[in-house]
């Protein structure tokens, strides 16, 4: 049976020579904003005067289905770089999500910290398009990729300036880390049934090489959880849906970053 992850990826490769027809790698390089300096998601993180968390716009998922479609991005991800956010993820992939490359762009515009695309890369094209888009970094999601395809999509988006955040949710995928990886995202959720499963992911963090950035990804709705993974030692947190879900999920994201210091 297919799983909810192998449908988006057929998806996204019927989009991808849709989008081949009108445009080529050599238009994305020769794109304004390919030219531009990236910010390090990094050196953001690591900023001590901010809060550690991946900020999240997501209007919808298909495990939740419309999360929230009528927010405005500028307002919203203004919003979250006041109080605190380290790094700001866009949804881009539209069928599922309800993401579009209009998003991340009005995103860019507001933000002076970097931003995250968040989408489901299966093609060297997909890379050059991030970062004619206007993104800082994006990301690989090891459940769909051979250790092959990481390291080549990693080693283009390196050569092109972009950094890396590759995904993990099960131990047997630390072998596709390699050396143009900057961030490790560990998805609390089994992207094959979208359960949440805190022990596992710390688990799999005491394996991780030191140097890289450590993330915790999906199924976090609680600031004390966010302090039970750092103190297990996450250094970053992708939050999302807990605050676009709310009314008002600027004042959300405000009070979930104060309760979780």
């Amino acid at each position: 049976m297919k799983n909810k992850l192998d449908e988006i990826v057929a998806q996204k490769r019927k989009e991808i020579l849709e989008k081949q027809k009108t445009h080529s790698i050599e238009d994305f390089r020769n794109s304004e904003n390919f030219i531009l300096p990236v910010k390090s998601a990094k050196a953001s993180i690591l900023d001590g005067t901010k809060s550690g968390i991946i900020a999240e716009f997501k209007r919808k998922s298909p495990s939740k289905g419309v999360i929230n479609e009528e927010a405005s991005v500028k307002s919203v991800v203004s919003g979250y770089e006041k109080f605190g956010a380290s790094v700001v993820s866009v949804l881009t992939d539209e069928q599922f999500f309800g993401g579009s490359f209009d998003d991340l762009q009005q995103a860019k515009e507001v933000l002076n910290i970097p931003v995250l695309r968040k989408d489901f890369i299966v093609d060297e094209f997909q890379v050059y398009e991030t970062k004619a888009i206007g993104a800082d970094l994006m990301l690989l999601i090891a459940e769909c990729l051979t250790k092959n395809e990481v390291y080549n999509l990693a080693k283009t988006a390196k050569e092109i300036g972009l950094e890396v955040l590759l995904e993990l949710h099960s131990e047997d995928q630390l072998e596709k880390i390699n050396e143009f990886i900057d961030l490790i995202g560990i998805n609390n959720r089994n992207l094959k049934n979208f359960e949440v499963d805190l022990e596992k992911s710390k688990q799999i963090l005491k394996q991780l090489p030191t140097d890289l950035i450590k993330v915790a990804e999906s199924g976090i709705s609680d600031p004390k959880t966010v302090k039970e993974l750092r103190q297990a030692g996450f250094q970053a947190f992708l939050i999302g849906e807990n605050f676009m879900k709310a009314e008002h999920p600027t004042e959300a994201f405000e009070q979930f970053v104060k309760e979780s210091k």
